[in-house]
């Protein structure tokens, strides 16, 4: 059940939740303009017919494969990578995370407008919030968002300061990839930057032998859809600091805290990567898996 049991069916719970409702489409519906009001993270928006098919079915089959993987051969995350660099004044943060979830899963947690995914078992608490979100515009899995998010730092390990941030963000379902800029952000005279989910297919070598695949579709064919997919997530930040924090030792403070504070939402999506895949499965997930081994059961005999 992992460390956290209550957490991991809450989690695992409101994930399938918001999983559901990315399926369904509704009817046709032109694209938005900005929306009327701003609304909080404990309502969802109104939804619209996708322009695209969202394989639910699909997901369910990668998450029982993560599930029953995980109770042989327990996966492990490796530790973010991170790279910084500096060009007049404006730092570049790199980042890149492989997350053991299908890419649909980690961007998903990604953009939840109703919740956060970014917790810290160690001292209980969320390391990033959403509070407000206004819909500016929406085309099919192509939205433009304005939100507010509330980040903790942590200030010399004494107290946590939540940091609130304004940003302007796009999303795109279809692609999963995202980019955001700021509309306020303390301290910061530049705060934007772009994000992409992208799959791994971490079996293809143990399943797929010498034929390693160059599409979810000829893996799937290759590994006998038993090969699970992971995701790796790419981050690229840059921000800038307002005088005089641009100055040491202001500028090495607040640039070493800005990279450990990215790092540690990094380590904790894993960690709900990890919850996820050891919270007991939902009935209909059950029902699935039984079909799947039923199947595979036939197979076997011919």
């Amino acid at each position: 059940m992992g460390i956290f049991p209550g957490f991991g069916s809450w989690i695992s719970k409101n994930t399938q939740q918001l999983l559901k409702a990315e399926s369904k489409g509704s009817e046709n519906v032109e694209s938005k303009s900005v929306s009327e009001k701003d609304t909080n993270y404990n309502a969802p928006a109104n939804k619209k017919k996708k322009e695209y098919v969202y394989d639910e079915k699909q997901e369910m089959i990668e998450h029982i494969l993560w599930y029953d993987e995980e109770k042989k051969h327990p996966w492990h995350s490796p530790p973010p990578n991170v790279k910084v660099t500096t060009k007049k004044g404006v730092y570049h943060m790199n980042l890149e995370v492989t997350i053991g979830a299908a890419p649909e899963k980690t961007f998903l947690w990604l953009t939840d407008p109703w919740g956060s995914s970014f917790l810290d078992e160690k001292k209980w608490r969320d390391l990033m919030k959403n509070v407000k979100r206004k819909v500016l515009t929406e085309d099919g899995p192509r939205r433009v968002i304005k939100v507010k998010k509330i980040v903790v730092h942590d200030f010399l390990s004494l107290t946590s300061i939540p940091i609130p941030l304004h940003l302007i963000v796009e999303e795109n379902e279809k692609d999963l990839t995202g980019k955001y800029k700021k509309e306020k952000v303390m301290l910061m005279k530049v705060f934007q930057g772009n994000f992409k989910v992208e799959p791994i297919y971490i079996d293809q070598e143990r399943l797929c032998k010498k034929r390693l695949p160059k599409s979810r579709e000829e893996y799937k064919e290759c590994s006998g859809g038993q090969g699970k997919i992971a995701s790796k997530l790419t981050v690229n930040q840059y921000f800038e600091l307002y005088p005089p924090f641009n100055l040491p030792p202001l500028s090495w403070y607040i640039r070493g805290n800005t990279i450990k504070t990215s790092k540690n939402l990094l380590k904790a999506l894993q960690n709900t990567a990890k919850s996820i895949r050891t919270v007991d499965l939902p009935e209909e997930y059950k029902e699935l898996r039984a079909k799947m081994n039923s199947r595979n059961k036939a197979n076997s005999i011919f």
